[in-house]
């Protein structure tokens, strides 16, 4: 199944070059034969420990091309882990 194979490329990109994956929250074509992924990710889990402060959670926003490989990211928002997300 193709959106697998997405899924594992952009936990793996983000295992290697960003932060470990929380967990992957959509996965979406877009009009140029592309994926947008939207991920979250625990950040800076070293500090938050130190300092006995709630973990963070940064969701980002990932374009894939046609051929499956990450294009791009941007984080879109942060907040504390225990905080209620809110869909828009």
């Amino acid at each position: 199944m193709k959106i697998k194979k997405i899924m594992n490329n952009v936990a793996q990109f983000f295992e290697e070059h960003v932060a470990p994956p929380h967990k992957i929250t959509s996965v979406e074509t877009t009009e140029k034969d592309g994926w947008k992924v939207m991920i979250e990710v625990i950040e800076e889990k070293e500090y938050m420990k130190k300092y006995a402060k709630d973990e963070m959670v940064g969701t980002y926003e990932v374009l894939i091309n046609k051929d499956e490989e990450v294009t791009s990211f941007k984080r879109q928002d942060i907040r504390y882990r225990s905080a209620i997300g809110v869909e828009s």
